[in-house]
């Protein structure tokens, strides 16, 4: 029937609206179960190829060069122990390796030296030789069974052999332009491996690191390794005071292991070396269990491929790394030298380094000729931190504690040390937020060990109810270098 009842226009429009709603609810479910899962991988997709192409952006190049000395033409003093310690023979090359990395119209070089340590002017020389660079990091392996070119191991009247550093210099430079003429798209992935057991620490109190740092460079979306950089902490002086012949230590072997393993250039970088970090007085055995002795190739070569293999085994847990963008941040130092040795040795023409007057201001200080008899004089150093995307990495310009480094100064301190009451010193890993972090010492100058202020122990009463001192102060530049340092890179790290 036509005039049937169609009902109010409320009860209409409650018809209308409880018809319309299933199709409601079809479209919020079909969105929350299609759309949302599309959208959600699109968001991902996108962001991995941000990712891709961030690494594709990446360009690296290696190279390195040989700075071996050459022998017979002149006496070569080796660095390290004992002083006037000549060398015999030439067992194995020194090298200069370089890595360069390239992004966005900005490039970092990264070159390592098997020498004992370059003071910063030399440090300084070589960059300003390699233009277009955003930053080079000049720094050495501390090997004590290289030249001495610091002059501190060498006969007072002869000092750093000039033509040597030339050539060092020379080396440096070559191995950067080389590695920069090599580069090629990369991606990265970077792994870490602890091994306590592979260092020794042998000064109180006993704190190690014990953290290898491997990072693998790699064609994009390849198996292909274009090369590799490892980091580790541990003086370069298996082959101990006696030996004659010039070598890379264990840092040879390590580098040989990892090369020929890889079939990829190496460079090898070192770390937190103070405190003491060394291989000598460390058990290293054989393949048939026998112990090596100190001071032989035999152990300095097996302890080189046990770091080899070390770095192997961080690299078979490596995960894939931005190394992009760079970011580049550094602070001039002036620290105090009391060193009643090193200022001796400025003032008779040994130590080649330009003085400053002390002011108590690390920022600022005014040259000097002389050394006057009743001033302070410091002398003008770097600290830097280089982000590599994801990495961040402290250049330190010594040899650094690993109590400065990890945060693990003493406390309570001894009370038998110089300045029990001293303030902490800010740990530099701290300091390095991020997902990865690495420590490169002797980084653009070797200003000798940096100890903890509250761990100072030249006079009696010395610490831990020792009789005499322990060794340490004699090749540091006073007290005051660790504050610092580590309040430098502390106001590095926050943008001051």
């Amino acid at each position: 029937m036509r005039n049937e009842h169609r009902g109010t226009k409320n009860e209409r429009v409650a018809r209308n609206s409880t018809t319309a709603h299933p199709r409601f609810s079809f479209s919020i479910l079909h969105f929350s179960f299609f759309i949302l899962p599309l959208l959600g991988f699109l968001v991902l997709l996108l962001d991995l190829s941000g990712f891709a192409s961030a690494q594709a952006a990446l360009r690296v190049g290696f190279a390195e060069t040989d700075i071996t000395p050459t022998l017979g033409q002149q006496p070569v003093y080796l660095a390290g122990f004992d002083r006037n310690r000549k060398a015999t023979k030439v067992h194995d090359p020194l090298m200069a390796r370089a890595v360069v990395l390239s992004h966005a119209g900005r490039k970092v070089a990264l070159v390592s030296l098997d020498l004992v340590g370059l003071f910063h002017d030399a440090a300084e020389r070589v960059r300003k030789r390699l233009l277009g660079f955003d930053y080079v990091l000049v720094s050495c392996t501390h090997n004590h069974e290289g030249p001495d070119t610091l002059g501190l191991w060498s006969p007072f009247e002869t000092g750093i052999d000039r033509a040597y550093l030339q050539r060092v210099e020379d080396g440096a430079v070559r191995a950067v332009q080389q590695a920069d003429a090599a580069l090629r798209p990369a991606a990265a992935a970077i792994g870490t491996a602890r091994a306590p057991a592979l260092v020794r620490d042998s000064r109180a109190p006993f704190v190690k690191h014990d953290e290898l740092i491997a990072l693998r460079l790699h064609e994009p979306g390849g198996a292909k390794t274009l090369g590799l950089v490892v980091q580790w902490n541990c003086h370069p002086e298996t082959l101990d005071r006696k030996n004659t012949e010039v070598s890379a230590d264990f840092v040879g072997y390590t580098i040989k292991h990892l090369a020929e393993k890889h079939r990829c250039p190496v460079v090898y970088l070192t770390g937190t070396v103070g405190g003491l970090m060394t291989s000598l007085g460390l058990e290293v055995k054989d393949a048939t269990g026998r112990p090596l002795a100190d001071g032989t190739f035999e152990k300095t070569e097996r302890y080189g491929r046990a770091i080899g293999e070390l770095a192997d085994r961080a690299l078979r847990g490596a995960k894939a790394v931005r190394l992009t963008p760079f970011e580049v941040r550094t602070r001039t130092v002036f620290l105090p030298v009391d060193n009643k040795t090193y200022l001796l040795a400025a003032k008779i023409g040994v130590l080649k380094r330009q003085m400053y007057l002390w002011r108590d201001d690390p920022a600022k200080a005014e040259p000097t000729k002389e050394i006057p008899a009743k001033e302070r004089v410091c002398i003008r150093s770097e600290v830097g931190l280089l982000r590599l995307g994801e990495l961040k990495v402290a250049a330190i310009p010594g040899e650094i504690y690993p109590e400065l480094v990890l945060g693990k100064v003493q406390d309570p301190p001894d009370p038998g040390a110089d300045f029990p009451k001293a303030a902490a010193e800010p740990g530099i890993y701290a300091q390095l937020r991020g997902p990865y972090r690495m420590v490169v010492g002797l980084a653009n100058d070797e200003v000798g060990y940096m100890i903890p202020r509250r761990q100072w122990d030249e006079r009696p009463p010395f610490c831990y109810g020792r009789k005499q001192a322990q060794y340490g102060e004699a090749n540091s530049l006073g007290p005051d270098t660790a504050p610092i340092v580590c309040g430098a890179f502390r106001e590095l790290a926050v943008g001051k």
